[in-house]
């Protein structure tokens, strides 16, 4: 399997529309997508704009719209799988708009095969992989245009498993663990953070779906897909 580990900013410099894309963002907008499937949730609208996200949750009084950062008028949630755990989300529709997450999905809306990936998704997103046969995959590393290394050491170690080889997983997890990203949640800089965010983050397969984002009507829409086991 040819593999590339892309920021999103790279993503425009390509000659061409990737085939498949992994798009990785561990702490926290696919954490907590993962988190709304396990909750009940239908499927995930993923929003270009906070303006957007409004626009589609005024449109759709009962959808739950959530963001980045601190609670704000409009919006029924943030970005925080401590938060979002004890929510019962069963057949709703979520819209979520992040910082770069959702931005990383959008920016390659027009590949083959869009799938949202973490830590907690890792083995069943790796498997889809191996079963469709993928030949070439683009990895899109989404935090600190593609240098947060719990984004890469995510998309290395999938990657690494959809080529059928069995790394261990400690090496990863602890990158992941020692990143930026964490020691500002674990930190309180980010604001709209639960004290159990970054465990919940590093739980590796922690659900037995993989997510698939692909276009509907205007909307790109993330949704869970059951992998068979090998």
């Amino acid at each position: 399997m040819d593999t590339r580990f892309l920021g999103i900013p790279e993503l425009t410099d390509l000659a061409e529309v990737p085939s498949v894309a992994v798009v990785v963002d561990v702490m926290r907008a696919y954490t907590v997508a993962a988190w709304a499937f396990g909750r009940g949730a239908e499927k995930i609208v993923l929003a270009g704009s906070l303006d957007e996200a409004l626009a589609l949750k005024s449109r759709h009084p009962d959808w739950v719209a959530l963001k980045d950062g601190a609670p704000a008028p409009g919006f029924d949630a943030v970005n925080s799988p401590g938060m979002l755990r004890s929510a019962d989300l069963t057949g709703r529709t979520v819209v979520q708009k992040t910082t770069a997450g959702t931005v990383g999905a959008l920016a390659v809306r027009d590949a083959r095969l869009v799938l949202c990936a973490g830590f907690v998704v890792a083995e069943a997103t790796a498997r889809l992989l191996r079963g469709h046969g993928a030949d070439a995959v683009t990895f899109v590393v989404t935090g600190e245009d593609g240098r947060a290394d719990e984004d890469l050491a995510c998309a290395q170690y999938i990657a690494h498993r959809a080529a059928g080889s069995a790394p261990d997983p400690a090496a990863f997890l602890r990158r992941a663990a020692d990143s930026r990203a964490a020691a500002e949640l674990t930190e309180g800089v980010r604001e709209g953070s639960h004290l159990d965010d970054v465990p919940l983050c590093l739980e590796l397969d922690r659900f037995p779906f993989a997510m698939t984002a692909t276009r509907e009507d205007t909307l790109m829409v993330l949704r869970a897909c059951a992998v068979p086991v090998d």
